[in-house]
């Protein structure tokens, strides 16, 4: 809509539909890798090249999206946020896709992306430092996200973890007070708040 804020409504769309299109590729992503890496380990260049290739055009796509949706966040949709709540859904937004990008490249322009993700993150966080409630599903969601970007690309365990444990101790202890338009968000995110931690404090990957 031209010179018009989102409603929540069209603004969950919105972001529905973009990480279900940027899911898709990082899942194809992440098994192509795996693929590459198995094939260059059994010394199958040809099989290892042809993967490679593949991810290459997964990439490109990847990046795409990604480029996308980065460029409505900063053109449109974070100008025109009217509340601290919605800019900090956005501002997340913009943390992630850049995160996303992170995720398959190297060298400074991981590093640079990082760096924007970070601070976007950061920024999120402080508008809502005082304005919503632990068990808030824009809260929650912003915990587990920045939390996942310090474990997978900062590698910051210690960090994540800590994140992710203050975030799931602060929305249980406020529960009961849950309005219950957000209950079922809430407890899905602090479900996937739990299961990170399960799978960092033993070593393996966290999800997002």
């Amino acid at each position: 809509k031209s010179g018009a804020e989102l409603s929540v409504e069209e603004r969950n769309l919105l972001s529905v539909a973009y990480k279900n299109a940027v899911g898709s590729h990082r899942a194809a992503w992440r098994i192509i890798t795996g693929v590459e890496q198995k094939e260059t380990s059994n010394g199958h260049e040809e099989q290892a090249y042809c993967a490679r290739e593949y991810c290459r055009n997964v990439e490109a796509e990847l990046q795409q999206i990604c480029d996308t949706i980065l460029g409505l966040l900063d053109s449109s949709l974070i100008p025109r946020a009217s509340c601290p709540e919605s800019k900090a859904f956005y501002l997340k937004m913009k943390a992630d896709y850049h995160r996303y990008i992170a995720e398959f490249t190297t060298g400074q322009e991981r590093a640079d992306l990082a760096e924007s993700a970070r601070q976007a993150y950061r920024e999120a966080h402080d508008m809502l430092a005082k304005g919503l409630a632990a068990t808030h599903p824009v809260r929650l969601g912003l915990a587990l996200s920045d939390a996942v970007f310090q474990y997978e690309v900062l590698g910051n365990r210690g960090e994540a973890c800590q994140m992710a444990l203050a975030a799931f101790d602060a929305a249980i202890g406020d529960l009961d007070n849950t309005p219950e338009e957000f209950h079922k968000d809430s407890t899905l995110i602090m479900q996937l708040l739990r299961d990170n931690l399960t799978l960092w404090t033993s070593g393996a990957e966290g999800e997002l």
